[in-house]
């Protein structure tokens, strides 16, 4: 069975021809393509089935968005996608759209062990609930249940929820970004945008100075990518002390969604974010924030913690929800 699989981000748009014929998926084709770039899915399907000359017997795609009614007014790219436009494009009578968080649960069955790191080894139970927050262009949260068979996840937009700070440095935070957005969620803090928004609180709050090294990468290019390689290299205090407090509120609210699912299969860290920052989130600090629930704090030290290092998890996650389902 040919099934065409789309995971549709902000940044990239990654397309693939898959041959399911057996538990895995066999890659036929494969396209990635800026998103920005491109007026609508549409175009980018077209296009890429067009070059390849392949007809899907079924497509699914993983996009960041809730999906309602087979349709996706996508919150980090003006696009609206229509499920019934592509099947009609596909000569298929139905695709699959489902969220990308969906997406990523959905391919962890088809990654190996050089596909993850270990942040926290734990005691994993194989058919207990597992859930994946991914920090990227925005901030995504699931949860997957066992059926007996899979583990099925859930459409979710978690990382939408109020941000709740902490401590007294955390609440400053909040009200800054207050001023600012009104509303507050944790994407507002977790995510690119989130991390250059740590940026800024800390210097323009706590007047830590910038570096004009960075200064100057940061108005040249991606700023995150800036502050983060300068964080890493330790060539900026500022960049520093704004990644340290990214990391800690990554796991104090990975630590929050393993406590709203009881995920006791493990927590998984997707996203664009944490495989360029794993060296950092395996120290001491995610899992301090991550175990810091009162009560609750030894249930949380059992519980599996691993980065996702493939890129290509929802890509397959859509292949493996075409392959699954009759869409």
């Amino acid at each position: 069975m040919l099934v065409l699989a789309g995971d549709i981000g902000g940044t990239t748009t990654r397309l693939a021809f898959f041959a399911a014929g057996g538990p895995g998926l066999e890659t036929v084709a494969q396209g990635n393509f800026p998103s920005r770039e491109h007026g609508s899915l549409t175009a980018i399907v077209q296009a890429f089935a067009a070059a390849q000359g392949l007809v899907p017997e079924r497509a699914c795609f993983g996009i960041a968005g809730p999906v309602r009614e087979g349709r996706v007014l996508t919150p980090n790219l003006p696009w609206l996608v229509d499920g019934g436009e592509l099947a009609g494009l596909l000569g298929l009578a139905r695709v699959g759209l489902i969220n990308d968080l969906q997406a990523n649960a959905y391919g962890i069955s088809l990654l190996q062990d050089e596909d993850f790191a270990t942040i926290n080894a734990g005691q994993p139970d194989p058919t207990g609930t597992i859930a994946v927050i991914s920090a990227g262009t925005g901030l995504g949260e699931t949860m997957a249940v066992w059926d007996g068979t899979v583990h099925r996840p859930f459409p979710s937009e978690g990382g939408h929820a109020d941000f709740a700070p902490r401590n007294e440095l955390e609440t400053d935070l909040l009200l800054h970004l207050r001023a600012e957005h009104g509303r507050v969620s944790y994407e507002r803090i977790l995510s690119g945008p989130g991390l250059v928004n740590l940026y800024r609180f800390l210097r323009d709050r706590r007047h830590l100075a910038e570096t004009p090294e960075v200064v100057a990468q940061m108005q040249r290019g991606d700023q995150a990518a800036a502050i983060s390689r300068a964080a890493l290299e330790n060539r900026c205090p500022l960049c520093g002390q704004a990644l340290d407090l990214f990391i800690s509120l990554y796991g104090a609210e990975a630590g929050n969604l393993a406590l709203r699912s009881l995920a006791t299969g493990g927590i998984y860290l997707g996203g664009g974010i944490a495989p360029k920052i794993v060296e950092r989130l395996c120290r001491p600090a995610f899992m301090l924030a991550f175990t810091n629930k009162g009560r609750l704090s030894p249930l949380l030290e059992t519980i599996p913690v691993r980065v996702i290092l493939n890129d290509r998890t929802a890509l397959l996650g859509a292949g493996r929800y075409a392959q699954l389902e009759p869409v």
